[in-house]
């Protein structure tokens, strides 16, 4: 299959079906960051990742990696940690932080390119992007953000500068999620670090199906409003 070429006109996307299977899931490159498009392609199940200097890829690999909240996995030392926690946690408190952490200190370098960090303030800006903050005192030590879809959570990127800072933004947020009707967690790709935490592979139809029953169904009232989690 060939890699589309989309168009600056038009915020349609090709099938996620017809994304190729070496590199998993690339579907097509082009377009723009605009609020419009990167909320059309959450919707079909695409998301964007490229490189500094490359021009903007999407993709939607099969299989997805999802985490249902419910099975969070809280190990026995984290369970240990948690009850003892040092840290405060509070949700659109410090988006533009949560992002930054996420961008930098990665030794493989970073796909949070600047017009990545444009973009998704601009959708935190409208009330779509939302992010968690984990706090050791008055210092950010961890985090991470995302965009809401009605009762899924696209999570994005996550950063820990201290012990368990990113678990615990994900366990305090998955908690929350399921008090306010939340289902889903997308992560994407699975890595070894959100499989440790529980997260799963499942085919990307399963995903597109979860989407679309998903998707239109609101959580609670005052999900995402900003406040302090734990």
């Amino acid at each position: 299959m060939r890699l589309v070429q989309l168009s600056r006109e038009s915020l349609q996307f090709p099938p996620p079906e017809m994304a190729l299977r070496e590199p998993n899931g690339l579907l097509a490159m082009g377009g723009d960051l605009s609020p419009a498009r990167l909320l059309n392609a959450y919707q079909c199940g695409i998301f964007p990742w490229f490189s500094p200097g490359d021009p903007i890829l999407w993709w939607s690999p099969d299989p997805r990696a999802v985490l249902l909240p419910e099975q969070f996995h809280l190990s026995r030392s984290m369970k240990r940690f948690h009850s003892r926690s040092p840290y405060r946690v509070t949700m659109n408190e410090s988006f533009d932080e949560v992002i930054e952490g996420c961008a930098t200190g990665r030794e493989e370098g970073t796909w949070i390119t600047f017009e990545m960090k444009r973009a998704w303030l601009r959708l935190y800006e409208l009330g779509h992007a939302h992010s968690i903050e984990v706090w050791d005192e008055h210092q950010l030590v961890g985090g991470m953000y995302g965009l809401a879809m009605g009762q899924i959570f696209c999570g994005e990127s996550m950063f820990s500068r201290q012990q368990n800072a990113s678990k615990t933004a994900l366990w305090v947020f998955c908690q929350h999620f399921i008090r306010h009707q939340g289902r889903l967690v997308d992560c994407q790709v699975l890595n070894p670090h959100t499989a440790s935490l529980g997260a799963q592979e499942i085919p990307r139809a399963d995903y597109l199906q979860y989407v679309q029953s998903l998707a239109s169904q609101p959580v609670s009232d005052g999900c995402w409003q900003t406040q302090t989690l734990f």
